[in-house]
This record gives structure tokens, C-alpha cells and sequence, in this order.
């Protein structure tokens, strides 16, 4: 069978029928939002941000939130591919103890413990991230505005309900509620247009590396907001993947500069790129529109993520579903990213002679 997809937008698909596809062709790489969905790509990770891309020399935008932006703050270290192994380790065996009649553990041990586990990773090694000679590091987080603006146990509640029913109504409008805040390596511009959307650019620096990368991947309600972060204006920062969930972004409103390379190459987990967190049921919005042209999307086929245990991703209700049974879901988990190897075999096969007939449209 099968394990791998490959969808493309029509500039995407017409670069590959005239060029294939070259390590120097790729100029954005986005990582999604979706927890432990992200383990699924990890000998993607390894395989592109390894011997792939080490090819060539352009420089790549590396656009993340949530897991997402983990995962790019990884390709930025020396010897990603080592680095790749122990996020894919450390993440598999990280565990929160469930106290009786818990369906999940409080937010302020998850943000400690989160935190610790930041710390731990890249501890000494910001450097490698922060100035990467090749890769311009993009984390996206969510602010919160008005009722938002810091957390509280009845305001919070509160402010995403409004935050959801505006966003029902016209996602650009859930704007007075939760605006984007990118944190950016010094000198990158944005890799995509920000007009679809209120968006704040702001410098990532040591200060405000933890801090945002944290905020990054703090999921309302099961993770504490974090507040102020340095050089950033105040108030509570959620994950990234509220108002940008798989980073549904107008790349191709970027337009290419001189030597520039033109693809964005999405290893995703499904085809849909949905807008934002509180999309996800909104199914009109998972549509491809032509801000995803120039995208070479990579997933998993449906058919084969039918064969991983349980017949799903791993994912959040995992944890519900394992509790304090730590053993049993690192096995489910580590034989699913042992599956997902194939994903990263058929890519390299295929890139050996790309086959336009096996791209499918967005």
C-alpha cells in the first residue's frame, strides 16, 4: 500500500512538470499546528532537513506553530537529524500524572513540565536557532485582545466564546479578539502576505525565545497562557495554531526576489489546510484557495493511516485514552513513527524521477 500522498497547486504542479523538484527549488517550509499528529512526519523532518536541503545553499523561511514551530526550531540546530531523533523521543515519552476523575492534568503542572522540557532541549544551543546561516525561523503565536487580553477563569471562557461565534461569521473579524503575532529571526521578512488577517512581526531574540516558543504551543484550557513576553506588547499569548491551525497562508502573494526559489513544501498530515483552530468544523473553510499555488503538499494517504494503531494519527485524546498507562502509548506511538518511514522512502524514490500523473490537486 501506498503511504504517501502528494498535492500540489497549479503553479506548483506546472514548476515540476518544466524543472522536477530541486532542494534549491523550495523557498518556505510551514509546520502545522496538531500536537502529536507532528510525529508522523518526523523521517520526513529528518530525510528533508538532512540530506535533502543540505544540497543547496538559498535561504528557507520556516514558518511553525504550535508542535509546528518545535519541530522548525529543531531544523535550526546543528545536526537536525540527531536533534529530529530526540524531539520524536522526548515527545513520545512525555508524561503528566492523572489524578482520579481528571480527564486531563491541571494546565499549570502541563506548563511547568512543558517549559522544563523546552529548557532542557535547547538549553545552551539558542544560538544555533537564533542565527542558523540558512534558515529564518517564523513562530506564530495567538494574543489575546479586550476580554483576552490576560487570563482569567471566567473572561477567558468567555472571550473565545465570542471569539468563536465572530469567527463563524468571517474569520478575518475574530481579529478583535486574538490577533497573530509572529516572532521572527532579525532581519526575515514575513514568506507570506498578512493582509488576510491582524498580524504583529516582532523579533525573536534569547529574551523571548522560551517564552514565545512556550506560548507557541499553549493550547487554550489544557496549557497557562503566557504573559508579556519581552519585546513583545503586553498581555496573554496562546498557541499559534488558534488563529493559524495548519497555516493556511498567502505565500504565493509573496512575490519571488531575483534568486529566490518559489515552492512552499508542506509535509502536512492531510490534505485540508485549515485556517484556523476554530475552523476545524467549519468545513467550507478547508478548502484550497490561490494563496496555496505554489505548494507541494505532503501526507499521509487515508488508506494507510487506517493500518496505524487504533486506525488514526496518534493525537490529544491519546492521553485520555492511555492515562497513567505511560508504557502502552509510547508503544502506540513509537510503532506509528516506525510506520511513518515509508512516507520518507517513497518521497525520496519519487523525487528520483517526479512523477507529475501521482500529484493531486489541493
Amino acid at each position: 500500500m501506498k503511504a504517501l500522498s502528494l498535492y500540489a497547486g497549479p503553479a506548483a504542479r506546472e514548476h515540476i512538470r518544466r524543472h522536477g523538484l530541486l532542494p534549491q527549488h523550495i523557498r518556505t517550509i510551514p509546520a502545522a499546528a496538531g500536537g502529536p499528529k507532528g510525529l508522523i512526519l518526523g523521517a520526513l523532518d529528518r530525510f528533508i532537513f538532512g540530506p535533502w536541503l543540505a544540497q543547496s545553499q538559498q535561504p528557507v523561511d520556516l514558518v511553525g506553530a504550535s508542535i509546528g514551530a518545535w519541530r522548525m526550531a529543531t531544523a535550526c540546530l546543528d545536526e537536525p537529524v540527531a536533534a529530529f531523533e530526540r524531539l520524536e523521543r522526548d515527545y513520545i515519552h512525555q508524561h503528566y500524572e492523572f489524578r482520579p476523575g481528571n480527564k486531563l492534568p491541571p494546565p499549570a503542572e502541563v506548563s511547568a513540565g512543558f517549559a522544563q522540557n523546552l529548557r532542557t532541549f535547547y538549553g545552551g544551543r539558542e544560538q544555533e536557532v537564533l542565527r542558523h546561516p540558512r534558515y529564518r525561523l517564523h513562530i506564530l503565536t495567538s494574543r489575546g485582545r479586550h476580554l483576552l487580553g490576560r487570563e482569567h477563569r471566567l473572561r477567558t471562557p468567555v472571550g473565545y466564546l465570542g471569539a468563536f461565534l465572530t469567527n463563524a461569521v468571517q474569520r478575518r473579524a475574530m481579529g478583535a479578539w486574538l490577533e497573530r503575532v509572529v516572532f521572527s529571526t532579525a532581519g526575515a521578512a514575513l514568506p507570506f502576505a498578512s493582509q488576510d488577517y491582524r498580524t504583529r512581526q516582532l523579533v525573536l531574540d534569547e529574551a523571548n525565545f522560551y517564552p514565545a516558543l512556550q506560548a507557541s504551543c499553549s493550547i487554550p484550557f489544557a496549557l497557562q497562557a503566557v504573559h508579556d513576553i519581552p519585546g513583545a506588547p503586553p498581555g496573554a499569548y496562546w498557541d499559534g495554531g488558534i488563529t493559524d491551525y495548519h497555516l493556511h497562508l498567502n505565500y504565493a502573494g509573496v512575490p519571488d526576489a531575483g534568486e529566490r526559489p518559489g515552492l512552499v513544501l508542506y509535509p502536512h498530515f492531510q490534505r485540508a489546510v485549515v485556517p484556523g483552530w476554530l475552523d476545524k468544523a467549519l468545513k467550507w473553510r478547508h478548502r484550497a484557495t490561490h494563496h496555496l499555488d505554489n505548494m507541494l503538499l505532503l501526507a499521509p494517504h487515508p488508506d494507510w493511516v487506517r493500518t496505524l494503531p487504533h486506525g488514526k494519527l496518534p493525537d490529544r485524546t491519546d492521553f485520555a485514552r492511555y492515562g497513567n498507562d505511560l508504557a502502552g502509548r509510547v508503544q502506540a506511538w513509537t510503532r506509528a513513527v516506525q510506520m511513518s518511514r515509508q512516507l520518507a522512502e517513497e518521497f525520496q524514490a519519487w523525487l528520483e524521477k517526479p512523477d507529475v500523473a501521482r500529484l493531486q490537486p489541493l
